[in-house]
C-alpha cells in the first residue's frame, strides 16, 4: 500500500514537472512573438500612426524609439522580476510577468498614436524580460540534473519559434493591429500557470535566511556576475540591433513600389528556424566540446558572417536568405549555451535575481545602442552600414570568453 502511494506521488510529480515545462514552453514561445511581431510591421505601423508617409530617416528614427523602450522595459522586468521571484516564489512571478506582457500586447490593437505605443511596447518588454527569466531558473530547478541541460535548451529554441509565428502571423494579416491580437493567448496561459503549475521545491524548501541572502556582490558570485553580464550583454547588443532591424533593412534593398510583406516574412520565419536549430544543437555542442570552445567558435563566426551579409548585397537576392539563416543559427547557439550555463554559477537563494542582473544589465546598454540607430542611418548611409556597426559587440563578447576559465 505504501509502494502504491509513494509510486502516485511520484506520477503526479512527473506529469506536474512537464505540465509545468508545457506551460513555460508556451509563454516563452509567445514573447519571442510579442518582441519581433513590431520589427516586421514597423514600416506599416508607423506610417499609419505618424498619419502619412515617412522618410527613412524619419523611420529609423521613430522605430529607435520603439525599440529602444521595449528594450528599457525588457531590462527593468528582468531585474525586477528576478528579486521579486526570489521573494515570492516562482509560479506566481511566472504568473504575473506572463498576464502582464499579454495585456499589454492586447492593447496595441487599440493604440491611437505612436507616442502612446511606447508606453504599451515598454510594459510588454517588462513582462517578457520576466518570463525569459524566470522560466528558465524555474524549469532549472524542477528539473532532474542528468536531462536538465536538454530541457533548457529546448526551452531557449522557444523564442526564436516565436519569431517563425512572427513571420506566419505577418503572412497572414495584412492589418497590423488585427495581429497584436495575440495577446490573448497569453493571458489565458496566465491563469493555467497560477491554478496548474507547481512551486519549485528548491525555493519552498528554502529557510527564511537562505531567501534574504545578501551575497550577490562578494567572492565567486561577483566574479561570475561580471563576466557573464558581459559576455551576455554584448551578445545581445549585436542580436537585438540586428533582428529588430533586419526586415526594415531588406525593405530598402527592394525596388521601390515593392511592399516587402513576403520578403519581411520569410526573413523573421528564417531567423526563427536558425535559432531553434541552434539552439537544438547548443546542449549537444556544449557537452562535446565545451562552453568556452563553442562560444568562442559562435561569436567568431558571427561576426565573419554580419560582415558578409551587410557588406556584399546592395540589393535583394535570394542569398539574403541563405546568409540569414546561417547567422540565426549560431545565434541559436550561443542563446541556447547561455541560458544553460548561467544560472547554474548562482546558489538556490539569489538564482532569480543573480541571473536576471546577467541577463538584463546589458539590455541597459542594448536599448541605448538600438536606440541610435536613426542617428547612425544618417551618418553612415543607410541601414546596412548602421547594422554593421552592431557586429562589434561580437568582438567583446569573444574576448572576453577567451580569456575566462
Amino acid at each position: 500500500m505504501q509502494t502504491l502511494e509513494i509510486t502516485n506521488i511520484e506520477s503526479k510529480s512527473v506529469a506536474g514537472k512537464w505540465l509545468a515545462f508545457g506551460l513555460c514552453f508556451v509563454t516563452y514561445t509567445l514573447s519571442g512573438t510579442v518582441s519581433t511581431l513590431m520589427s516586421v510591421y514597423l514600416p506599416v505601423a508607423i506610417r499609419e500612426l505618424n498619419g502619412g508617409a515617412v522618410s527613412e530617416e524619419q523611420l529609423g528614427e521613430i522605430g529607435a524609439y520603439i525599440n529602444a523602450l521595449y528594450l528599457y522595459g525588457w531590462m527593468c522586468g528582468g531585474l525586477l522580476f528576478g528579486m521579486i521571484s526570489d521573494r515570492i516564489g516562482r509560479v506566481k512571478s511566472l504568473t504575473l510577468v506572463t498576464a502582464l506582457y499579454g495585456i499589454f500586447t492586447c492593447l496595441v490593437t487599440i493604440v491611437p498614436n505612436w507616442h502612446t505605443l511606447l508606453a504599451f511596447r515598454f510594459m510588454t518588454g517588462m513582462g517578457v524580460g520576466g518570463v525569459l527569466l524566470i522560466s528558465t531558473v524555474y524549469i532549472s530547478e524542477i528539473w532532474e540534473e542528468k536531462t536538465r541541460a536538454v530541457m533548457l535548451g529546448i526551452l531557449a529554441v522557444c523564442f526564436p519559434i516565436g519569431i517563425v509565428t512572427t513571420g506566419s502571423i505577418n503572412l497572414l494579416f495584412s492589418n497590423w493591429r488585427s495581429a497584436f491580437g495575440i495577446g490573448i493567448v497569453p493571458v489565458i496561459t496566465a491563469s493555467l500557470i497560477y491554478l496548474l503549475a507547481p512551486e519549485s521545491a528548491k525555493w519552498r524548501n528554502l529557510n527564511v535566511s537562505d531567501k534574504k541572502s545578501t551575497t550577490l556582490f562578494t567572492g565567486e558570485n561577483r566574479a561570475n556576475l561580471i563576466s557573464g553580464s558581459l559576455i551576455f550583454g554584448s551578445v545581445l547588443i549585436g542580436l537585438w540591433g540586428i533582428f529588430s532591424w533586419l526586415p526594415t533593412w531588406v525593405q530598402t534593398l527592394l525596388a521601390a513600389g515593392q511592399d516587402g510583406q513576403k520578403e519581411r516574412g520569410l526573413i523573421m520565419i528564417l531567423l526563427g528556424s536558425g535559432g531553434i536549430l541552434g539552439g537544438l544543437f547548443s546542449g549537444v555542442l556544449l557537452n562535446r566540446f565545451g562552453k568556452k570552445r563553442i562560444l568562442t567558435g559562435v561569436f567568431a563566426s558571427c561576426l565573419i558572417i554580419c560582415c558578409v551579409l551587410f557588406l556584399t548585397n546592395t540589393q535583394f537576392s535570394a542569398i539574403v536568405y541563405l546568409e540569414t539563416a546561417m547567422l540565426a543559427f549560431c545565434f541559436g547557439i550561443s542563446q541556447g549555451a547561455l541560458s544553460s550555463y548561467i544560472p547554474e554559477l548562482f546558489p538556490v537563494s539569489i538564482r532569480g535575481t543573480a541571473t536576471g542582473f546577467c541577463f538584463n544589465v546589458g539590455r541597459f546598454f542594448t536599448a541605448t545602442a538600438v536606440f541610435f540607430i536613426g542617428s547612425l542611418v544618417s551618418v553612415l548611409g543607410g541601414f546596412g552600414n548602421a547594422l554593421l556597426v552592431f557586429t562589434l559587440p561580437f568582438v567583446i563578447a569573444l574576448v572576453v570568453t577567451a580569456r575566462s576559465r
